[in-house]
């Protein structure tokens, strides 16, 4: 089974003015193709790999063949990240809207409030030095927020990803140069918060 790349839900234009256009044809089109089509060669003579979803390959790195295990590991993760990324976005849901239900109880309860959420996540974010995600993941049914370099990802340490953002530097150099905090603060405009409740309620 090959894998591919998803098709978005939205056009590179929609989720101006917080993602540009350019960024997003660039990221999806090329950088995560990339991830899908290194992650189909290094499998492409394994195949009793190539019918694994990406879940179970993430759960299970250590019995990945070695001469593969950084190749899958990288772009494997690749794939999935970026997978989630675009579907936990969406043009339309505006610039200050918050999670509600269940989920805006379970944050209110791991963290205080939704903007000490906010302000933690942000944190993390701006302390993951080089390259890497921030997540929101649910472990033994309780949020936290974590941090993982390159493109490893919560599945691998047991943690569910609801919510995940890209700060690689190619998720946002085009429009905010080096400014970080600044690509930060504009992408809670984009995040699709129903989306992300369907997710936790997936695992709890």
């Amino acid at each position: 089974m090959k894998h591919t790349l998803p098709e978005l839900d939205y056009e590179y234009t929609s989720l101006e003015p917080y993602i540009d256009a350019k960024t997003m044809e660039i990221h999806h089109s090329k950088h995560h193709q990339g991830y899908v089509d290194k992650l189909n060669q290094a499998l492409e003579n394994h195949p009793d790999l190539e019918n694994k979803s990406l879940e179970e390959l993430l759960k299970s790195l250590d019995e990945i063949p070695e001469d593969i295990r950084t190749a899958v590991r990288n772009n494997a993760g690749g794939h999935y990240n970026h997978s989630l990324f675009w579907e936990i976005m969406s043009p339309q849901v505006g610039g200050e809207r918050e999670p509600d239900g269940d989920l805006k109880e379970a944050i209110d309860d791991a963290f205080g409030s939704f903007e000490e959420f906010k302000k933690a996540f942000k944190e993390s974010a701006l302390s993951r030095f080089g390259s890497g995600w921030v997540w929101l993941v649910e472990s033994n049914r309780k949020l936290e927020i974590i941090s993982t370099p390159n493109q490893d990802n919560p599945i691998s340490e047991g943690k569910n990803p609801l919510l995940g953002l890209d700060v690689w530097e190619h998720a946002y150099y085009l429009k905010y140069q080096n400014k970080r905090t600044d690509y930060i603060d504009a992408w809670w405009g984009v995040v699709n918060w129903s989306k992300v409740e369907e997710r936790y309620k997936e695992f709890v």
